[in-house]
């Protein structure tokens, strides 16, 4: 992982606002902009949810804070924004983080009935869910996540900061060749 001296900062600070994983004063705190339907967002996912489990066992479970914030890419992935609106609308049920996992094991599954599909599998409030979702009530919610992202630097997702500093795989390696070990190895540093 290489510092990205280009638009480094994260603009917006880790708050209780959040999609949060941990506490907010661990050790180090991981932000990840995150696109739904990007097969690249799905992977970094999954690796940092292993590191965060190894963290957890080997320096503590306070060690890792983990923050998800929505940056939706429509240009280029037709489901991505109405998928973010469901994580949403479970958020507001207690169940942000079952769909977003439901939402990254089913990239290939993001129209509107699977979307109803998975809130029903997560036991959500059926009607309140659907009319959230038609009346568009958290595009301002996730409007906020895009903007943060974009006074960032963010152009693309995943894109990743740990303790407030942007990191990235370098020019050597594109951004979907991520290893565990280098991320594990950027927190590590980032945290002392």
């Amino acid at each position: 992982m290489s510092f990205d001296r280009d638009r480094s900062l994260l603009f917006v600070p880790p708050s209780t606002q959040d999609h949060i994983k941990g506490v907010l004063n661990a050790t180090a705190v991981l932000v990840m902009y995150g696109d739904y339907q990007c097969q690249e967002s799905a992977d970094a996912y999954r690796l940092i949810k292993v590191i965060g489990q190894q963290l957890s066992v080997s320096l503590g479970e306070n060690y890792l804070c983990f923050i998800f914030r929505h940056f939706p890419q429509i240009e280029i992935h037709s489901h991505a924004q109405r998928a973010a609106e469901a994580a949403e609308a479970a958020a507001v049920q207690g169940q942000f983080w079952p769909m977003h996992e439901m939402l990254f094991s089913h990239q290939q599954e993001l129209g509107n009935g699977y979307l109803v599909e998975y809130a029903n599998n997560l036991g959500l409030n059926i009607s309140q869910f659907l009319q959230d979702i038609s009346k568009k009530v958290y595009i301002d919610r996730i409007n906020e996540d895009i903007q943060s992202g974009l006074y960032s630097g963010v152009m693309a997702t995943p894109a990743l900061f740990i303790n407030g500093i942007r990191y990235s795989v370098g020019v050597a390696q594109p951004r979907h060749r991520w290893k565990i070990e280098q991320l594990m190895a950027a927190i590590i540093t980032a945290s002392h």
